[in-house]
């Protein structure tokens, strides 16, 4: 299933669009199997009788809520749950009847990390942790297929964002502005310095200006 494209912004692009991995869809498989046996079985050992089929819907009833317990219910849940990571923003979404979302800007990234186990590196899954500026500083992605080819993904668009907006540096914090003095403490340090030099000067010399006027 493909990202909305109404969910994005101008020049935006999806780059990376996953559910967790498949793993996570084995017990949900395995219980499967197992109800459709186990009723299997119950129905072929009933007696004959006049009650047979009403303990065969009963028992039809009790196999369908447990498949639909344990198995639907898990696959809905895998199903629904996206990792979308686009050239502007990480995007999570989860959830049917109560939907979950959230959007972190990759200039508001500080830090992106996973951890493998030696079984997450079998399946070649793992867990991502996404450590952002703000209230919900960190997010925490299980299960994610590539998690470590995921990490350096992100962290490739980070600097591409940031050299395409001409900043790096921490963004401010949300209710702050970004006012022309951090844009000046941003630049380089000799740069700086070359413009006190300039500014020093011009004062002085406007002072020895004024000191000739005063003594004609």
């Amino acid at each position: 299933m493909a990202f909305p494209e109404k969910l994005l912004t101008d020049d935006e692009e999806v780059v990376e669009h996953l559910h967790p991995h498949w793993i996570t869809l084995v017990p949900a498989a395995l219980w499967l199997v197992l109800i459709c046996v186990a009723s299997g079985i119950v129905l072929a050992v009933l007696p004959d009788g006049q009650n047979r089929g009403l303990i065969s819907l009963a028992v039809l009833a009790v196999a369908v809520a447990l498949l639909c317990w344990l198995t639907f219910t898990p696959w809905i849940r895998w199903r629904t749950t996206h990792y979308v990571v686009t050239t502007e923003r990480v995007v999570i979404r989860q959830g049917v009847l109560r939907h979950t979302g959230r959007d972190i800007a990759l200039g508001r990234i500080n830090d992106v990390g996973f951890v493998l186990t030696l079984w997450d590196r079998m399946v070649r899954a793992g867990t991502l942790t996404i450590e952002s500026a703000g209230e919900q500083g960190q997010q925490r992605l299980r299960n994610v297929p590539h998690a470590e080819r995921l990490q350096q993904t992100i962290n490739r668009l980070i600097d591409e964002n940031a050299d395409r907006r001409g900043y790096r540096g921490p963004y401010p914090e949300q209710g702050e502005r970004y006012t022309e003095g951090d844009e000046q403490n941003d630049r380089d340090p000799d740069d700086r310095n070359s413009d006190d030099r300039n500014a020093r000067g011009r004062y002085s010399g406007g002072r020895r200006s004024r000191g000739r006027y005063r003594d004609e």
